[in-house]
C-alpha cells in the first residue's frame, strides 16, 4: 500500500500529534500498538499517511497494507502483503516464508496448519526487522481482513510494546465480527493508545474547503459542504467535482455559481460516478475487469482475463491513474477510492459478473496464476456444475486445502450441491471435502463425507480420513470398527493397509487397553510397512510399540523404538508431525530412566534442526519441555515454556488423539508451579481452566496428574490434608492401557496417608510404587520413589538416602529436596542430629525455586520433632524486582538483547522457540520496571560491560 501524505490538515491536529509523538517514541526504541477507528473517508489512511512519511524521514522502516474486500480474503493475505512476502524477493527470509506456503500440505499425522506455521515465520521476521531498525507496521482496513491476520495481530499488540515496533491497525467500527472484537479487546487490555475518528464539526469542513479551493466558502457552498456529514473525503470530492465541471465562482470567497441548479451533485456516490463519466469507454473496459480482483490487481492478471498483452491496454490504465482512478501500489495496483471499486462492480448485472469472474478463473489458471486467484474468481462466481471448474477443483484441492482450507470447502460444498453426472466425480469431491473438513476441524460432517465417499474412491485414504474424523469426535469404537472393515477389504494398497493397521494398534491400546492385541497389530503394520517401503507407516508402527512399552514400563525397549522410528524420519522430512511426536516420546522416555541430560539434549537438538533448516519450531513440544524443567527445578524456565498468554494448544497428545491432552497438562504445571510457591490467585484461574475441560480419554486422564497434584497442594495449603490425599489417591489405580506416570506422585500419597494416620491407604501405595518399580526393566525413576515410599512407611532413613542419592545424581532437585524433607523427619524422629543438615539443604533448595510452601510446611513437620533450622539457615525471600530477580536464563536473554540480537537469534542461541523467547523478555522488562529493549541494553551494558564486550 502506497501511503501519501495529505497537502491539507484540518482538524485532526490533536491526532497527528498523538501519533508523531507514538513515532518519536519509536525512534528512540520504544515500541506500542494505536488502534484506529472510523467511517469510511473519515481519514485513518490519511492520518496514518503523515505519521508514516515522518517515520520514514527518520529512518525507520515502514511496511503497510490494506486488507482487501473480499467475501472470503486469503489466510494471512494482508500480512504477506505488509510484509512484501513473495517467492521472488531478495530477501531469502520472505522467499523462503512464501515458498513453505506455496508447497505446503496438510501433515498426515497430527494434522498440521499451514497458515499456522507460516504466522509464526511471519513474527519471526518482524522481530528481525525490528532489531534492525525501528519499524512500523501500518495494516489499514482490518475489517476486510482474515482471521488468520487478526489472530497474528493479537500477538503483535502485546509484543509490540517490548521491542521497537510501531504497529498501526485501522478499521470501520464493524460489529459483529468475533475475531475483530478479540482483536479490539487485546488492544484495550494492554492499555494500547485508541484513536477514535469522529466527523469534522462546521467549522472544521469550512477550514477544510477554504485551504482546497484557497477562499472561503460562501453560504450555498457551505450548505452543500454539510451534505458531506463531516466526512473530509465526501468533502474533497465534493469540491473535486464542482472545480472539474466549473460550478465555483472563486474570487474573495468560494461560491456555486447557480446554487438552484440540480446539476449540482448531492451525494458522494453522484460524486464518483461523475468522476467515472469522464473516462473514455476502453479504459472502463480495463477497470470493470479490474475490478473483479477486489481492492488490488496486478496488470498481468489484467492481461490474462482480456486475453492481450499489457502494451495493448496500457494507455487505457494509463488513462486511469490520470484521472485518479486507480494508483500503484508496489507490484501491483489498487483502486484509489474502494467506493469506486464497488460502483463499477455493482454497476454490471448479476449474471455478467458471474460470467467474468468464471472466465477470469479460466484465464488465469490457464496464465499459471495461483489457486488461490483462481479459487476466489470461482467462488465469487457463485454458479456450480462447470466440468472445467469441477476438474480443475478435484486438481487443485490438496494445495488450496494447504493455503486456504475455508476457500477449499466452500468451493467443494458448492459444486456437491449441483446435480453432478458422474458418480466419480462426486465420490472425489466428497472425499476431498471430507478431508478438508478434517483439517478446519469440522469432524462429524468429516466423518458423514468420508462415509459417502467410500462408494467409489481410493477407500484406502478414505478409510483413514474416516477413522481420524471418527476419532476427533470421540467416536473411538466406530472408528476401531471402520479400521477392522477397511482391512478386510480387498484390494487395498500395502502403504494404506500398514498405515490403517498402525492407526488400529494406537486405537486398540486407547480404547480397551489391551497391550498384547495391540502389540501383534503394530508389528503387523510394521511387516507390511517395511514390505511396502512406506517411512510414515513404518515410523508410526514403531511408536505403537514405544507407547505399549512405555505403558509396562519397558523403558528401554520405548528408547529402541522411538530411537528407529527417528532415525527413518530423519530421511523422511515431509513427516515432521510425526517427527515431532518422536522427539516427544525421546525426552518422555529418558526421564523415565533418569537420563535427564540426555533429555535435554534431545530438546536442544530437535530445536536446533528447526532453526537450522528454516522450519517454524512453536511444533515442538513446549508442554513436554515445561515437565522436564519442573522436574529439573526450573521452574521459571519452564513457565517461559507454556507463556503467559492465552495458549492454543496443538493436537500432540501421548498417543496423537486429542487435543485437550496437553492443555490439561499445561494448566495443571502452572497450577502446581504458583500453588508450591504460594500465588494462590494465580493457581486458582490455572485450575479452573483445567477443571473446565471434560475428561474423557485415556489421552486426558493420562495428562491429568499435575492438575490433580496441584489440587492436593491446594487443599492442604487450607489446612484439609485428608482432602488432599482424597484428591491425590485416583492416582494409586491406572486404568488400561494407561500410561500415567503414578509413581512420582506416590511419595505425596503415603506422606499425607500418614498424617492423618491412614495407613491402609500408604500400604496400598507402597505396593504400587513397589509394583511401578518391579516393572521397570532397570532400575531408574520408578525405584528411587519406591525408595522414598518404603523409608516414609518404614521409617528407613537408608532408603531415603538411597532416594537422595538417585536424584542428586540424576539432578531432578524437585524430587531431591522432597527427598532431604522426608530424610529429615525420619532421623528427627530417631532424635538423629543430621535432622537439621537435612532439612536445611531441603528448605534451601525449595528457597531456590522460589517454593514458599514446601519451605513453611517443611519447617512445621519438623518443628513438631522439634527441630528447628536455626536464624542461620534463613535467607531473605527471593527477590521479584531488579536484576537480581532474573533466572540465569533471563540473565542470558537480556545480555543477549544487548548485543542486538532478533528473537529469533537469541531462540537459536539458547535452544528455545521463538515464543519461549519472547515470554522471556516480557518477564525481564516486567522485572527490571523497564518498557522496551533499548532500555535493556543500556542497563545491560552499564552492569556488565566486560561480560557483553566478551560474549561479542
Amino acid at each position: 500500500m502506497s501511503l501519501q501524505r495529505p497537502d491539507l490538515w484540518v482538524g485532526r491536529e490533536a491526532e497527528v500529534s498523538l501519533l508523531c509523538a507514538a513515532a518519536q517514541r519509536l525512534r528512540g526504541g520504544s515500541g506500542t500498538a494505536v488502534w484506529i477507528e472510523g467511517e469510511a473517508g473519515i481519514g485513518k489512511s490519511a492520518l496514518v499517511a503523515a505519521v508514516a512519511a515522518s517515520a520514514r524521514e527518520d529512518g525507520c522502516e515502514v511496511l503497510s497494507a490494506t486488507a482487501d474486500q473480499l467475501a472470503h480474503p486469503l489466510p494471512l493475505r494482508v500480512m504477506f502483503d505488509c510484509l512484501a512476502v513473495d517467492p521472488s524477493s531478495a530477501d531469502p527470509r520472505r522467499a523462503g516464508i512464501a515458498d513453505f506456503v506455496r508447497a505446503g500440505r496438510p501433515e498426515l499425522f497430527l494434522g498440521g496448519d499451514t497458515a499456522s506455521a507460516a504466522a509464526e515465520m511471519l513474527i519471526g521476521l518482524i522481530d528481525e526487522l525490528c532489531t534492525a531498525a525501528p519499524t512500523l507496521l501500518v495494516l489499514d482496513d482490518l475489517h476486510w481482513a482474515d482471521d488468520t491476520s487478526l489472530a497474528l495481530c493479537q500477538r503483535l499488540v502485546p509484543a509490540a510494546t517490548q521491542m521497537p515496533l510501531l504497529l498501526i491497525l485501522s478499521s470501520r467500527p464493524v460489529a459483529r465480527r468475533p475475531q475483530l472484537e478479540q482483536l479490539r479487546s487485546v488492544v484495550r487490555s494492554v492499555g494500547a493508545t485508541t484513536v477514535p475518528l469522529g466527523p469534522l464539526t462546521g467549522a472544521q469542513v469550512s477550514g477544510l474547503v477554504s485551504g482546497i479551493v484557497g477562499a472561503r466558502p460562501g453560504p450555498a457552498l457551505t450548505r452543500l459542504a454539510e451534505q458531506a456529514n463531516g466526512n473530509p473525503l465526501y468533502v474533497r470530492e465534493l469540491i473535486d467535482v464542482l472545480v472539474r465541471e466549473r460550478l465555483l465562482e472563486i474570487g474573495d470567497r468560494a461560491e456555486l455559481r447557480d446554487p438552484t441548479s440540480g446539476a449540482v451533485p448531492t451525494s458522494l456516490a453522484a460524486a464518483l460516478g461523475t468522476r467515472l463519466s469522464f473516462v473514455p469507454a476502453a479504459t472502463m473496459d480495463v477497470l470493470r475487469i479490474a475490478a473483479l480482483f477486489g481492492g488490488e490487481f496486478a496488470v498481468t492478471e489484467v492481461a490474462a482475463v482480456l486475453g492481450r498483452p499489457a502494451i495493448e491496454f496500457a494507455t487505457d490504465l494509463q488513462e486511469a491513474v490520470t484521472a485518479g482512478i486507480i494508483v500503484e501500489a508496489g507490484e501491483r495496483m489498487t483502486f484509489r477510492h474502494p467506493l469506486v471499486r464497488q460502483a463499477l462492480y455493482d454497476g454490471m448485472p448479476a449474471a455478467l459478473r458471474a460470467a467474468l469472474h468464471r472466465d477470469a478463473a479460466r484465464a488465469l489458471a490457464r496464465s499459471g496464476t495461483g489457486t488461490l486467484r483462481v479459487a476466489q474468481q470461482l467462488l465469487a462466481a457463485g454458479v456450480s456444475g462447470d466440468r472445467w471448474a469441477r476438474g480443475w477443483l478435484l486438481e487443485a484441492t490438496p494445495a488450496l486445502a494447504a493455503r486456504a482450507p475455508r476457500i477449499a470447502a466452500e468451493l467443494l460444498r458448492r459444486e456437491l450441491e449441483h446435480d453432478l453426472p458422474d458418480d466419480s466425480d462426486r465420490a472425489g469431491l466428497t472425499a476431498s471435502l471430507a478431508r478438508v473438513l478434517l483439517g478446519v476441524g469440522e469432524h462429524e460432517e468429516a466423518a458423514r463425507c468420508a462415509r459417502q465417499a467410500l462408494v467409489a474412491t481410493d477407500r484406502g485414504p478414505t478409510h483413514w480420513i474416516l477413522a481420524r474424523a471418527l476419532l476427533a469426535g470421540g467416536r473411538n469404537e466406530d472408528a476401531e470398527a471402520t479400521l477392522r472393515q477397511s482391512l478386510n477389504e480387498p484390494g487395498m494398497s500395502d502403504t494404506w493397509r500398514a498405515r490403517l493397521l498402525a492407526s488400529l494398534a494406537m486405537i486398540l491400546r486407547a480404547n480397551s487397553g489391551a497391550l498384547d492385541t495391540a502389540d501383534d497389530t503394530a508389528r503387523e503394520a510394521l511387516r507390511v510397512a517395511r514390505s511396502a517401503g512406506d517411512a510414515f507407516a513404518t515410523a508410526y508402527a514403531l511408536l505403537d510399540l514405544w507407547t505399549n512399552h512405555s505403558v509396562r514400563r519397558q523403558h528401554l525397549s520405548a528408547l529402541e523404538c522411538v530411537d528407529r522410528a527417528l532415525e527413518i524420519l530423519r530421511l523422511a522430512p515431509e513427516y515432521a508431525d510425526l517427527r515431532t511426536f518422536s522427539v516427544h516420546g525421546r525426552i518422555f522416555t529418558l526421564q523415565n530412566l533418569s537420563r535427564w541430560p540426555e533429555a535435554e539434549a534431545t530438546l536442544r537438538e530437535a530445536r536446533q534442526l528447526a532453526h537450522r533448516t528454516g522450519q517454524t519450531d512453536e511444533g515442538l513440544p513446549d508442554v513436554t519441555a515445561a515437565v522436564l524443567m519442573y522436574w529439573l527445578g526450573r521452574w521459571d524456565d519452564a513457565l517461559a515454556e507454556l507463556g503467559d498468554a492465552e495458549w492454543s494448544p496443538t493436537a500432540m497428545t501421548y498417543q496423537g488423539l486429542r487435543e485437550r491432552g496437553p492443555a490439561l497438562l499445561r494448566h495443571g504445571v502452572a497450577a502446581l508451579i504458583a500453588l508450591r510457591r504460594y500465588e494462590r490467585g494465580k493457581a486458582a484461574a490455572y485450575v479452573r481452566a483445567g477443571l473446565n475441560l471434560p475428561v474423557s480419554t485415556v489421552a486426558d486422564r493420562e495428562n491429568l496428574d499435575f492438575l490433580r497434584a496441584a489440587q492436593a497442594v491446594d487443599a492442604e495449603q487450607q489446612g484439609d490434608p485428608r482432602r488432599a490425599l482424597e484428591l491425590l489417591t485416583p492416582v494409586l489405580e491406572r486404568g488400561p492401557g494407561e500410561m500415567t506416570l503414578t509413581h512420582q506422585w506416590l511419595p505425596d500419597v503415603v506422606r499425607l496417608a500418614l498424617t492423618v494416620d491412614d495407613r491402609t491407604t500408604a500400604l496400598v501405595a507402597l505396593r504400587v510404587s513397589g509394583a511401578e518399580a518391579d516393572a521397570e526393566q532397570q532400575p531408574a525413576r520408578a525405584a528411587a520413589a519406591h525408595h522414598r515410599c518404603r523409608g516414609l512407611y518404614d521409617g528407613d532413613a537408608e532408603s531415603l538416602r538411597t532416594a537422595v542419592s538417585h536424584y542428586r545424581e540424576s539432578g531432578t532437585t524437585v524430587e531431591l529436596a522432597g527427598s532431604l524433607e522426608d530424610l529429615a523427619v525420619v532421623l528427627a524422629r530417631r532424635d538423629d542430629p543430621e535432622a537439621r543438615g537435612a532439612l536445611h539443604e531441603a528448605a534451601e533448595t525449595y528457597r531456590e525455586l522460589g517454593a514458599v510452601w514446601d519451605v513453611r510446611r517443611a519447617e512445621a513437620r519438623l518443628r513438631e520433632l522439634g527441630v528447628r533450622r536455626g536464624a542461620h539457615g534463613r535467607r531473605g525471600p527471593r527477590a521479584t524486582h531488579g536484576w537480581e530477580a532474573l533466572t540465569p536464563t533471563e540473565l542470558k536473554v537480556a545480555l543477549l538483547v544487548a548485543e542486538g540480537r532478533s528473537t529469533p537469534h537469541i531462540a537459536q542461541s539458547l535452544f528455545l522457540t521463538r515464543r519461549t523467547a519472547q515470554t522471556h523478555i516480557s518477564r525481564i522488562l516486567t522485572k527490571l520496571g523497564m518498557r522496551s529493549r533499548v532500555e535493556i541494553a543500556h542497563a545491560a551494558f552499564l552492569r556488565y560491560p566486560e561480560r557483553i564486550r566478551a560474549d561479542r
